[in-house]
């Protein structure tokens, strides 16, 4: 089994009897190194003294004395923070229960960083299988890290925001080559990877790096004429691995099992229900679902569609159960893409019963 994204903390977690996961000092204390928590040269010494015990041990309870006693304001408020955190995690006894009542309330108030680590050890712990799947594992990293697409050659495709966004600050060279790059100074820039069935096998020691791009190109069918129409497959599509990682999320969180299929266009004249997989594809989705004029470049920026099945047509709502479910993912203006797995856990037409 390939061990990766040693930042999830995987191995500190607690499965529980149904699976889900019990947090530990062990999986919360890392979060204390993040740079909202992360001592600096002003820290004052209650600042130092709070820090040290909360390592020593990260679920202790926090007196309003101590927190007062921190001099900087927004290093109070952002231990303030983690401790609120997690005490509600604490409370919920896993990071499934968490992750559900925290989107289901729809009142997200706490950082982002949080709900990403939480998001990715639960995906983490989905994709725990003897065979990994290095396809499948880069499309899971789209359920926590935001996306930066680009069409090249007829392709789309993926990368990690903040790492390309990082490569083009530095050339890949750190600090000494974010100097060079402001001086204009001539450099070889470090290169991100296409993943492919050649170089799938690097992907694991260097999970952590999220440095190598997805392909999201669609496959290709050719009309040949008399009825006849072949399918140019992509031996390992993207597209394909997200459909099979978001299938294991809504198993493992709601116990549905859904089958998820790539779509290039919706044809179905009863379309009854359809979830954006982020802001952009679903205002979209609703506007072509009301039959409102859609402009091309909106259009352009749609990625892909995708159909959703139930295997049990009795886990859905009565007035659609047996239809298929539309998903759409497309990317924003500036070409970024934050996908919200929590869009289908809320958003699937369950039973009542579910």
């Amino acid at each position: 089994m390939h061990d990766f994204w040693p930042a999830s903390g995987h191995p500190h977690l607690e499965p529980t009897s149904r699976g889900w996961l019990r947090p530990t000092d062990a999986w919360l204390r890392p979060l204390l190194a993040l740079p909202e928590l992360a001592l600096v040269e002003e820290s004052c010494a209650r600042e130092i003294a709070l820090h040290a015990a909360l390592l020593e041990s990260p679920t202790r309870a926090v007196a309003q004395h101590e927190l007062d006693a921190v001099r900087d304001p927004d290093a109070r408020a952002n231990y303030e923070m983690f401790i609120a955190f997690r005490d509600a995690l604490l409370g919920a006894g896993t990071l499934e229960a968490y992750y559900l009542a925290l989107m289901r309330s729809g009142r997200v108030t706490i950082p982002p960083v949080f709900v990403e680590r939480v998001v990715q050890a639960i995906v983490r712990h989905v994709l725990d299988a003897p065979a990994g799947d290095a396809f499948e594992a880069r499309a899971a990293e789209m359920l926590f890290r935001p996306q930066r697409l680009t069409l090249t050659d007829g392709r789309m495709l993926s990368a990690d925001l903040a790492t390309i966004d990082l490569l083009n600050e530095t050339g890949g060279f750190g600090e000494i080559g974010r100097l060079l790059v402001q001086g204009k100074a001539p450099m070889a820039a470090l290169q991100m990877t296409v993943l492919t069935a050649d170089n799938a096998a690097d992907y694991w020691p260097r999970s952590d790096r999220h440095a190598f791009v997805l392909d999201l190109t669609h496959e290709l069918a050719n009309d040949v004429g008399h009825g006849l129409v072949f399918t140019l497959t992509r031996a390992h599509s993207g597209l394909k691995a997200l459909a099979r990682v978001l299938e294991r999320w809504v198993a493992h969180l709601l116990g549905v099992r859904v089958a998820i299929t790539p779509l290039q266009k919706i044809d179905d004249a009863a379309w009854r229900w359809h979830i954006g997989l982020d802001v952009d594809s679903m205002a979209l989705l609703n506007d072509l679902y009301e039959d409102r004029a859609v402009e091309a470049e909106r259009l352009q920026r749609l990625v892909s569609l995708f159909r959703l099945e139930f295997a049990e047509a009795a886990e859905m709502r009565t007035d659609v159960a047996g239809r298929p479910v539309y998903l759409g993912l497309a990317m924003a203006a500036d070409g970024s893409l934050r996908l919200k797995p929590q869009n289908l856990l809320l958003n699937l037409p369950l039973a009542e019963s579910m």
